[in-house]
């Protein structure tokens, strides 16, 4: 099989377009409107789990909202093994992928914004040129697969996310400290049975300069902690201008999710991102979102009394009728949206 099928159609017309060609066809889609270069890597603060300083990580929330996680517990040969599954199955043709990923997994292109369920929210106006695989993990074990490879791959998801969620549970509680938050607060705020596994694969070649991987954004997450190849490609702004963030190899990359800056009365901020695709080399990456727990209000001095499901809910209709998600903003007090 060639590469080329194992991408969605409309991935696979873009690659073997010609220039005007890939120009009509972007027409409609996520064309790069703010196409302004990084300046600059840049080396993000290091927080190291081993050996957690309460005062640097609250330093490192306010200041930065992303950070660089070493010292995390994660075996190498579990990640090594996980990257590799997770390039050998997004390798399997389109329609494999399509008939192989079931529920509860379920498998997406196109845009990273999906439904309760995991389906692919097709009222956004921008294609993102990625595609993934969406892991709920407090349903992975209800996946079944005669397929070898999958059986495997979820072996390694599984493993995986019992690091993860140990990694999200040991950071939020030293946050709490930090945020001085009340045991009642603290408890709701972060739900482990929460957690996804996201991995995504963004194709390489022309589309780069005519496309984004995944366009700016927030996550909606409390947390959201990111395992990248060293492609890289990974983007955030602060202090007006976009930075790019390094791929080094071990390392987490840990960022704030707009749950976690209305948790924390606007003090760690959600950090906005985007994602550049690379010319030369396909990108993977394997993301881990944690939110609070489910029918928990969300109580703060600057925003309104909401769940999770109200903001997952505002998000989606934003979506589906102006095309983008809003955010926060819906939910501020005094706030003209």
């Amino acid at each position: 099989m060639s590469n080329l099928e194992s991408y969605p159609p409309v991935f696979r017309q873009l690659k073997a377009s010609t220039p005007p060609q890939l120009a009509e066809l972007n027409n409609n889609s996520n064309s790069m409107g703010d196409t302004a270069q990084a300046s600059s890597s840049v080396d993000i603060p290091v927080v190291d789990l081993e050996c957690l300083s309460l005062e640097k990580l609250g330093e490192v929330c306010k200041e930065w909202g992303i950070f660089r996680l070493v010292n995390h517990g994660i075996p190498p040969s579990l990640l090594s093994k996980l990257e590799e599954h997770v390039k050998r199955v997004l390798s399997l043709s389109f329609e494999s992928k399509q008939a192989l990923l079931t529920n509860p997994l379920s498998y997406f292109w196109g845009t990273p914004l999906l439904t309760p369920t995991g389906a692919a929210l097709r009222g956004a106006l921008n294609i993102n040129w990625l595609e993934g695989i969406n892991v709920p993990l407090c349903h992975l074990q209800q996946f079944e697969s005669e397929d070898p490879r999958l059986h495997d791959f979820r072996h390694y998801l599984e493993e995986y996310g019992r690091h993860l969620s140990r990694i999200a549970t040991t950071l939020f509680e030293a946050m709490v400290k930090n945020l001085n938050l009340g045991p009642k607060q603290s408890e709701s705020s972060l739900d482990e049975s929460t957690g996804f596994i996201r991995v995504y694969r963004y194709p390489s070649g022309s589309l780069a300069d005519e496309a984004w991987g995944m366009m700016e954004h927030t996550d909606s997450s409390v947390l959201s902690i990111v395992n990248q190849d060293q492609v890289g490609g990974l983007e955030f702004f602060k202090d007006n201008e976009w930075l790019l963030v390094n791929p080094i190899s071990g390392t987490l990359v840990v960022n704030i999710g707009d749950m976690l800056q209305a948790i924390s009365d606007d003090h760690y901020m959600s950090v906005k991102h985007r994602v550049r695709t690379n010319k030369q080399a396909e990108r993977f990456s394997i993301c881990y979102f944690v939110f609070p727990a489910k029918g928990s209000v969300i109580r703060s001095s600057k925003y309104k009394p909401f769940t999770y499901t109200d903001f997952q809910q505002q998000v989606q209709h934003d979506t589906k009728t102006l095309g983008y998600k809003v955010g926060l903003q819906r939910f501020k007090l005094n706030a003209a949206v």
